[in-house]
């Protein structure tokens, strides 16, 4: 039985279809919202007639010229990005691809305005929590980690250059510094992931933190994880075990467990004091790690489910989760800045996947939080970036190609200006041009340059899917840590 291709691997490995069923699933997931559902947008539908754009007009070039706001590397270049933000309490900062330098050093220069001017508290990555949790400790001035290399240090599997870089190193430790500098008793920024591939990290999480506060639920807990055991270097072989009847589904135990989590949590929630207490919302989070990540390795295995669709959804409650626990300190009011694929943060509604059925994070967003969620992509013409040529293989720079003529960063190149902010607020001419289907090319952790046109470009709606876009005509790649 073959196994659907994880979704960092291309573009194609998103084309699975979606069953209603789990559509219901995966939005049941979503916990903890502050609106509820109905009270978001509707998706859009879908017409026939609407068609890809196959060609760019000069007058389309010279629109998105006049529009363009040129970036110097001045340190007042995103003062009109700043202004479009406001007081948004979600941010969403995209990338392309998952190997470009000139996209992390850009949004590290974004999120600590975000922190120093906007109040932003929490930082969100597409990272597994335990490997965040690390850096988050670091930041704090805990733990025993004597830099920021040594704390990213705990991102060791594949792709580890996704984290293990300089430039994510160089904010680490410039977030370090920042939280260093805060007046006693003021709120500390934190740094999370919100993934859900750390399976064995987390239920070992949860049991670590529940012997030192209760032995007989740490008890509990490692009897009803001792079903996901052995499974450590190779998650994905429960959900065929599972798929194959070789072995009975966790599901009932990993459920169980995170009930229990969650009566703790909600104890805490609503204590008098509710004193900061980081450690239980961490084992509560690795629960619901250890919950969505179960049926994820499941569901991978059924072509007819959309384990795209649960992880997203997952993602998206985390950030929410986080920022309501910043509430509930009753001190600053919980802002988080999110750095993940656009995949995952332009609203997948305007794209082409919403006629599959799937949903993202910035869809999901979007919805829930509509007018508080800003959405902020990336884009590239050409360069090189750091990318494996097949899921689990060593990353390394691989020769960016040209992007497609027909394509966003086709379009863009066309303007002749190097770097620039794009904002579509405010701009009808402009959203209306970028408004209808073009290409857009989105590269994960692996690179297939031989057959990109099928495995790394979709259709996509850019002036809808995000509210503005950063363009680097020429990128390099991040440079690994050793």
């Amino acid at each position: 039985m073959k196994v659907i291709s994880k979704e960092h691997k291309s573009v194609a490995s998103f084309r699975s279809p979606t069953s209603s069923r789990v559509l219901l699933l995966s939005l049941l997931l979503i916990t903890s919202v502050f609106v509820r559902p109905e009270q978001g947008q509707s998706p859009p539908k879908r017409t026939s007639r609407e068609t890809r754009v196959t060609s760019t007009t000069p007058e389309e070039v010279e629109l998105v010229r006049r529009s363009a706001h040129p970036l110097s590397g001045d340190v007042r270049d995103y003062d009109p990005l700043m202004e479009q933000v406001g007081d948004a309490r979600f941010v969403l900062l995209g990338e392309a691809t998952h190997g470009t330098h000139e996209f992390y050093r850009e949004r590290a220069r974004i999120t600590r305005r975000l922190i120093e001017e906007k109040g932003v508290n929490v930082v969100v990555l597409e990272a597994d929590w335990p490997d965040a949790y690390r850096v988050n400790t670091y930041v704090h001035g805990e733990g025993k980690d004597r830099s920021a290399e040594e704390a990213l240090s705990g991102f060791k599997r594949f792709p580890r250059w996704m984290w293990r870089n300089t430039d994510f190193r160089d904010f680490v430790e410039w977030l370090r510094s920042y939280n260093d500098s805060r007046p006693q008793g003021s709120a500390r920024v934190g740094v999370y992931g919100m993934d859900l591939y750390s399976l064995t990290d987390s239920k070992e999480a949860v049991v670590e933190y529940l012997k030192r506060v209760d032995p007989e639920a740490a008890r509990r807990a490692s009897k009803r994880y001792d079903c996901l055991g052995g499974y450590r270097n190779r998650p994905e072989q429960y959900g065929q075990d599972v798929a194959t009847y070789s072995r009975g589904s966790c599901e009932k135990q990993a459920v169980a467990q995170l009930k229990e989590m969650e009566q703790r949590f909600a104890a805490w929630r609503s204590s008098q004091s509710r004193k900061p207490d980081d450690e239980l919302m961490s084992a509560y989070q690795n629960a619901r790690v250890v919950r969505h990540g179960e049926a994820y390795y499941r569901l991978i295995y059924f072509q007819n489910l959309s384990s795209w669709n649960l992880r997203d959804s997952h993602m998206a409650s985390t950030i929410q989760e986080l920022v309501r626990y910043m509430d509930a300190l009753g001190g600053e009011r919980g802002k988080a800045v999110v750095w993940a694929h656009n995949t995952h943060q332009g609203d997948a509604r305007m794209t082409e996947r919403a006629a599959r059925g799937e949903h993202n994070v910035g869809h999901l967003m979007r919805q829930f939080h509509d007018g508080n969620t800003f959405l902020l992509g990336f884009t590239t013409y050409t360069g090189e970036v750091m990318a494996a040529s097949e899921w689990g293989y060593g990353g390394r720079r691989m020769k960016l190609r040209l992007a497609l003529s027909e394509s966003y960063a086709g379009l863009f190149h066309q303007t002749g200006i190097p770097s620039f902010l794009l904002s579509f607020r405010g701009n009808d001419a402009l959203t209306q041009a970028l408004g209808r289907p073009r290409l857009e090319r989105a590269i994960g952790v692996v690179y297939l340059p031989g057959t990109e046109r099928r495995s790394h470009y979709f259709e996509a709606r850019l002036s809808k899917q995000f509210d503005a876009v950063i363009h680097w005509d020429v990128t390099g790649a991040v440079e690994p840590l050793r």
